[in-house]
């Protein structure tokens, strides 16, 4: 059973850093798509990044909201994703969710194999 299991959540002040971080456990396969998504409040979810692991394709994600703010990060080795966030906003303030897709494709399609369970970001 695949496993996703995130860490790095908090709480900060506008203009600070966070990193998440997000370690798959149980995923036969060796390449894959990972990302994140948010969903705020009586808000929609949106794709905030997204990186391939493993060899070959390099279909990196960054949504427009926060391009040049956020960097996805990977360490295939340990199958494990990182999103860096610097200069956070308060309407970054959001539940991220870490995912996992078969590919970039499936990833923008909202076509998760797993999810993990969240970690709440708040930004005053």
């Amino acid at each position: 059973q695949v496993q996703l299991v995130e860490s790095g959540g908090g709480s900060v002040q506008a203009g600070g850093s966070l990193k998440l971080s997000c370690t798959v456990h149980g995923y036969d396969l060796n390449m894959y798509y990972m990302g994140w998504f948010r969903q705020a409040l009586g808000e929609e979810r949106e794709g905030v990044a997204g990186i391939w692991v493993g060899t070959g394709a390099d279909d990196t994600y960054i949504a427009d909201s926060v391009k040049g703010r956020f960097t996805a990060s990977r360490d295939n080795a340990e199958n494990t994703v990182y999103l860096q966030m610097d200069s956070l906003k308060p309407e970054d303030t959001a539940i991220y969710y870490c995912v996992l897709a078969r590919s970039y494709r499936a990833f923008r399609a909202s076509e998760y194999r797993a999810r993990g369970e969240g970690t709440q970001v708040t930004v005053s």
